[in-house]
């Protein structure tokens, strides 16, 4: 097989082995990333730790094309065993390391993996489950599970194999699969996402006012793709990353300048957490310069009046590659930003003709180059047809646009509410909840009525030391939202369940329904609410 001059460029561009090496070679003793401990690795060095580490993978039989399970935290554990199987041109498989029971077996017989590196409390839990073809376990930790059928083996295998692997015996090109990412799972069972080299490289790309005297803080989890865009895009630019565990809002501003980060993301209620932190030292000689907030809500535009750094808004998932982005310090609340260059994107009725301006309807949207976004389910055929019919990606997405090209977000499709004959939008209920000054976050979610269709469930958490009675709530939803919108049921807790990633786990609530402890229901409290005038 011979590769044209053409192909080697984009092998250069986007290929993890590829860039590595380049950049090792130019770069040798730049930092490439920061870890929460202080230890620093130059390029060199992420390389000298990334071939050991492929030498062990290759040694305990990982092969290119091969998928490898990865659960371990944000760390240098988890940077170099990726960055092995890559380099190996085998298939990341990183896992939420939470899952447990029927979620870990979905991963585990829907990967089709032969062997999982992951920490010794999470091995021990596949002895519960399907683990499908899974045969071997490395293990970090201090001791070995027993699991019949399962040969676990010490991490220390994965250092003591020789300072390189042989050579893959095909180059790796860019539209292999560097690595699969399992959805959250918010609306239905986590789908493996198939992502090529090529498709997680544009996506970094999408972030376009980074550069190489840029340091990304890596505070998300490394099985999410917020967590593996920015190791790539910072490989490629030549700049630095900064991995921490995750993200701890007391350690914040200290975090920052430990690591001397230059740039964060900031998803949900984790902008609020930073909005009212008390004002610091640390704060007032950040090193941040930009940030990226979503959704670009009343808090991220206080960020701006507050701070110094630059303020963007962006839409992304997992199957797409950040297709639209805004530019620097929006003012137009609740907007994702424009399309960017390289990205078509509409907003469609059901059978995907496009609606008009200010209309609401699902977003769709395909690139101008091939493998620029994901390109399909793993092991789910229906799934992926469902998805990228009638040569677009569907989103799932309610969102409308402006004569201007604005993006708005409206709502998951799934988690729109329909009221005796009104749609309702879950994404506006929340924010006019989120509004009372003592709530701190909010989820609004259809649960059943003895009417017909459904009636609006909203559960809320409050600010540190705040208290707040549903019907005082109520009144100030009112001259805020029509009367159908506002919400029947009203319940108080001390946090709202999440991923990760601090998405809001919808269907747990749903699931809860009207059984859970705490409920408040207006009717039944003699607050009776007609249609307007």
């Amino acid at each position: 097989m011979t590769i044209d001059a053409a192909d080697a460029a984009a092998n250069s561009a986007c290929v993890l082995r590829d860039l590595l090496e380049t950049q090792a070679a130019s770069r040798p003793d730049a930092p490439y990333a920061v870890f929460g401990d202080g230890t620093i690795w130059s390029f060199a060095e992420t390389l000298a730790q990334t071939r050991r580490t492929a030498a062990g993978l290759h040694h305990a039989g990982l092969r290119q094309g091969d998928r490898l399970l990865i659960a371990l935290p944000n760390g240098p554990d988890m940077l170099r065993v990726w960055f092995a199987a890559n380099y190996l041109g085998a298939i990341a498989v990183p896992v939420n390391a939470a899952y447990r029971g029927g979620l870990l077996e979905r991963v585990a017989t829907n990967a089709g993996a032969a062997l999982i590196v992951a920490t010794a409390d999470f091995i021990a839990r596949l002895a519960d489950v399907d683990r499908g073809t899974l045969a071997t376990a490395i293990v970090f930790g201090d001791h070995l599970p027993a699991i019949p059928g399962l040969d676990a083996l010490p991490a220390s295998v994965l250092d003591g194999h020789g300072d390189a692997p042989p050579a893959p015996p095909l180059p790796i090109a860019p539209h292999d699969v560097q690595c699969i990412l399992y959805t959250s799972g918010t609306t239905g069972p986590s789908k493996g996402v198939m992502c090529s080299y090529r498709h997680i490289h544009e996506a970094g790309r999408a972030v376009y006012f980074m550069t190489a005297d840029d340091r990304y803080m890596v505070n998300l989890p490394m099985y999410h793709v917020a967590g593996i865009l920015p190791c790539v895009l910072m490989l490629g630019l030549g700049g630095s990353v900064a991995v921490i565990e995750r993200f701890r809002t007391d350690e914040f501003w200290d975090t920052v300048a430990r690591t001397r980060a230059t740039f964060v993301i900031l998803l949900g209620v984790m902008t609020s957490y930073v909005l009212n932190l008390p004002p610091s030292d640390a704060e007032r000689t950040s090193t941040l310069r930009h940030i990226i907030v979503q959704p670009l809500d009343t808090d991220a535009l206080r960020l701006r009046e507050r701070f110094s750094f630059d303020v963007y808004t962006s839409f992304n998932m997992t199957e797409i590659s950040i297709p639209i982005i805004s530019a620097p310090n929006p003012t137009i609340a609740g907007s994702c930003g424009r399309q960017r260059a390289g990205a078509e994107v509409r907003v469609v009725d059901g059978n995907d003709y496009e609606v008009p301006h200010g209309t609401v309807g699902e977003l769709i949207l395909r690139m101008d180059q091939p493998w620029t976004i994901a390109h399909g389910y793993w092991r789910d055929a229906e799934a992926t047809a469902r998805a990228w019919r009638n040569g677009w990606f569907h989103t799932g997405d309610a969102f409308k646009r402006d004569a201007e090209g604005n993006f708005y977000f409206v709502d998951r499709l799934k988690d729109t509410i329909r009221r005796r004959g009104e749609n309702i939008s879950s994404f506006e209920v929340e924010a006019e909840v989120l509004a009372h000054p003592a709530v701190r976050e909010a989820a609004a979610v259809a649960v059943p009525s003895e009417l017909s269709e459904s009636e609006v469930l909203v559960v809320l958490s409050l600010q540190p030391g705040a208290s707040l009675d549903p019907a005082e709530l109520l009144a100030f939803l009112r001259p805020r939202l029509p009367y159908f919108m506002i919400p029947r049921y009203l319940r108080i807790v001390p946090d709202l369940p999440k991923t990760p990633t601090q998405k809001i786990e919808k269907h747990v609530l749903r699931g809860q329904g009207l059984s859970a402890e705490g409920m408040w229901d207006r009717e039944a409290a003699g607050i009776s609410i007609r249609r307007d005038g």
